[in-house]
C-alpha cells in the first residue's frame, strides 16, 4: 500500500512536465504528504486533462456520512475496483496523482516493531503519476463540495516485495508516454519496474 508520498517540483515545472495549467487560485509547494492527514495534493482528471487541481487524498463516495471514512479509501486494489461499494461507481473517474517519490517501511521483525524506511523514486528524480480514481463529495455539514481520490495499488514487484514485505502491495505508476491513454481509455501501461529504492 502507499500512504506517504513526496512532490518536490515547482508549479512551473509541473505545468511543463504534464502539459497542464494550474487551476485558478491554487498554489503548489514542495511537500511530503501523509495520507492519514488527508492532504490536498495535485491531480489531473480525465474530465479536465489540461488542468492541475488540488484534491483530498482519501476517496469519499457520495453515500459516506462523514470524512472519517477517508482512512479506508486512501488506496484501492485495482484487482477488485469494480466490486467494492466504495469504488465501483467511480471507475470511469480516472486521474493522475502527481508525485516524484513515495515512502515505504520494511518490517524487520514479525510484529513490525523494528522497521527500515525507504524512499522509492524513478531514475533522475523525475516527476511521475500514480494511477487513481476520484469523486465529488458533498459535505452536508458545510454545503461544500470536495474533490477526493484513491490511489490504485497492485501486487508488488520483486523490489517492492522485499521492502513492503507484509502485504506485498505497491502503488501503480503510469508510464509517461501512456498517461493520456490511462485518462482517456483506462489502459494501464506501468513504469513500476523502473523504480529504485534508497534507505533513509
Amino acid at each position: 500500500m502507499c500512504f506517504h508520498s513526496k512532490q518536490s517540483q515547482t508549479a512551473q515545472a509541473l505545468e511543463h512536465r504534464f502539459k497542464a495549467k494550474l487551476a485558478d487560485g491554487i498554489s503548489i509547494e514542495p511537500t511530503i504528504y501523509n495520507g492519514f492527514s488527508f492532504p490536498k495534493t495535485p491531480i489531473i482528471t480525465r474530465q479536465a486533462p489540461d488542468k492541475i487541481i488540488l484534491s483530498n487524498w482519501g476517496l469519499m463516495p457520495s453515500w459516506a456520512k462523514d470524512t472519517s471514512f477517508r482512512k479506508n479509501t486512501l488506496n484501492a486494489r485495482v484487482e477488485t475496483l469494480q466490486e467494492k461499494p466504495s469504488f465501483k461507481n467511480y471507475v470511469q473517474n480516472r486521474c493522475l496523482i502527481i508525485a516524484d517519490g513515495f515512502f515505504e517501511w520494511k518490517w524487520l521483525d514479525e510484529k513490525g516493531l523494528k522497521k527500515e524506511k525507504y524512499f522509492i523514486e524513478l531514475p533522475e528524480q523525475q516527476s511521475f503519476a500514480f494511477a487513481g480514481i476520484w469523486s465529488h463529495w458533498l459535505d452536508q455539514s458545510t454545503g461544500e463540495i470536495q474533490h477526493t481520490y484513491a490511489m490504485l495499488t497492485m501486487q508488488a514487484n520483486a523490489l517492492m516485495s522485499e521492502i513492503h514485505n507484509t502485504k506485498k502491495r505497491m502503488p501503480i505508476i503510469v508510464s509517461t508516454s501512456a498517461e493520456q491513454q490511462w485518462l482517456e481509455r483506462g489502459e494501464l501501461y506501468i513504469a513500476n519496474d523502473l523504480l529504485q529504492a534508497h534507505l533513509v
